[in-house]
């Protein structure tokens, strides 16, 4: 479907990044980056399960999205179309090996366009209730669309492989894109209770925001004996019970939506 912008909005972005306590890989396997300029967010996670080969994925995630930045910067525009950021910035991640999900996401006019490869992803809240979720793209329980190299080699999956979605804003809408350290430990009906509670108060910039759905991702990830979404995506994919949270890094951006002549 094609989609034409018709007023020109803005997005005020915020975000909050908790790591795994991990003395080995400190810096946690997230990355992200946004751009009030570009009006550009993204999400990385590296993928865990390199930890036993003995690489961080950390830096194939953290490398993946500064090309991914320099790409939005170097653009010079202002209608980014995220699925080639992401193309652009994987055929630049040549020193970090590993793999990663990631998810891009851009506004433009009133256009909200993305790129999602894998279980990061975003949702928008719209009047108090959820409008849109991207839905994780998996090969199997736990194991997501990924992409990375190894050897200089290229593995997992293509970018081109990765969701586009084309969505059309409303002031007011408030935009979360995360990792996985979110979404498998707190509903989105929490997600939307939380961000409607911080939104009554006087003063709430999406940082804040941010910070609380990453703390509250982090406290449930910690606790033994609670349903989780990890947990109950367990159950439906009969891979046995899993009780409690997911332990994982946490990465939260959080965007709400204006008018761009507020802003100038």
């Amino acid at each position: 479907m094609d989609f034409e912008p018709r007023q020109s909005l803005f997005m005020l972005m915020g975000s909050h990044y908790i790591p795994k306590d991990n003395p080995s890989i400190p810096l946690g396997e997230d990355a992200h980056f946004f751009s009030h300029e570009a009006q550009v967010i993204g999400v990385a996670d590296g993928v865990g399960g390199w930890a036993s080969k003995g690489i961080d994925a950390g830096e194939y995630a953290r490398e993946l999205m500064r090309n991914a930045a320099e790409c939005v910067y170097n653009s010079r525009q202002h209608d980014v179309d995220p699925k080639r950021v992401l193309l652009e910035a994987y055929k630049k991640t040549r020193h970090a090996e590993g793999s990663s999900t990631a998810c891009i996401v851009s506004l433009a006019g009133d256009l909200l366009r993305a790129a999602n490869l894998g279980d990061s992803g975003f949702i928008v809240i719209r009047r108090g209730k959820i409008f849109y979720k991207t839905e994780a793209q998996q090969c199997g329980f736990n194991h997501p669309y990924q992409i990375g190299r190894r050897h200089s080699k290229s593995i997992g999956n293509n970018p081109d492989e990765a969701e586009d979605i084309v969505l059309v804003a409303e002031v007011g809408d408030v935009i979360i894109v995360a990792t996985d350290g979110l979404f498998d430990n707190v509903f989105k009906e929490d997600i939307v209770t939380m961000v409607e509670f911080c939104l009554k108060e006087k003063y709430s910039p999406p940082e804040v925001i941010a910070y609380a759905l990453a703390l509250a991702a982090r406290e449930k990830s910690l606790q033994k004996d609670t349903t989780s979404p990890f947990g109950v995506a367990a159950r439906e994919a009969g891979v046995g019970r899993h009780s409690g949270g997911k332990y994982d890094d946490v990465t939260v951006v959080v965007a709400y939506v204006f008018y761009a002549s507020q802003f100038g």
